[in-house]
């Protein structure tokens, strides 16, 4: 998924890992300590995690891509800082977001379906044996909702994705944007609230 290896660890020896299966708190350790290779392990573990973070805010692979590399790039260079409160997952999810909501812009995500995003349901997509004016139906209504994202305020941008793709609870939506719970609360029901409202200006002027 990296195109480039954007990263050296500074010579520093003490610590090298050499156990089979290292915790990320170990990788973070020998990577420190000079053990390039052990930060490149860290991106193969969790690159997939961080590239969903990023392609639900942009919804194309080439600008998702390009997003989870700088992830990562800066996941690097303030490696340092990570002291281990949270897991390292978390953490680079903060780093994520921050560099979503930075870059993106008025890029959004592209949603399968109204209702999984209105509803925050679990409803799959229609049946691939869908007719062709169905199939054609979902995609516009797709669009409208793509474009209706692009118009909420960035928090409840973020809000709504963690929430409603990635399932997070409140809480640790709450720490990922620095926030508290009940203003992560407030931002997911206005987001929802505000997001009903576009669409139905959306559809008044068909």
């Amino acid at each position: 998924m990296l195109t480039t290896r954007a990263w050296s660890c500074s010579a520093e020896p003490g610590y090298k890992v050499t156990v089979t299966n290292p915790t990320d708190a170990e990788l973070v350790a020998s990577c420190l300590a000079g053990t390039r290779e052990s930060f490149d392990t860290l991106v193969e573990r969790h690159q997939r995690h961080v590239y969903q973070l990023c392609y639900r805010f942009v919804g194309n692979h080439e600008d998702a891509s390009d997003l989870a590399q700088d992830v990562f790039i800066r996941a690097y260079r303030g490696l340092r800082t990570f002291k281990g409160q949270a897991s390292l997952g978390t953490w680079l999810y903060r780093i994520g977001v921050n560099v979503c909501l930075n870059k993106v812009g008025a890029k959004t995500p592209k949603p399968q379906s109204l209702d999984l995003l209105l509803a925050a349901s679990d409803q799959r997509i229609a049946s691939q044996a869908e007719s062709a004016p169905d199939a054609l139906l979902r995609g516009e209504r797709a669009e409208r909702v793509r474009a209706a994202i692009a118009r909420l305020p960035k928090k409840q941008r973020a809000t709504l994705i963690l929430r409603v793709y990635h399932e997070l609870p409140h809480e640790e939506i709450a720490g990922l944007l620095g926030s508290s719970v009940g203003a992560v609360k407030a931002n997911f029901f206005h987001a929802l609230n505000n997001l009903k409202k576009l669409m139905g200006e959306a559809g008044s002027d068909r």
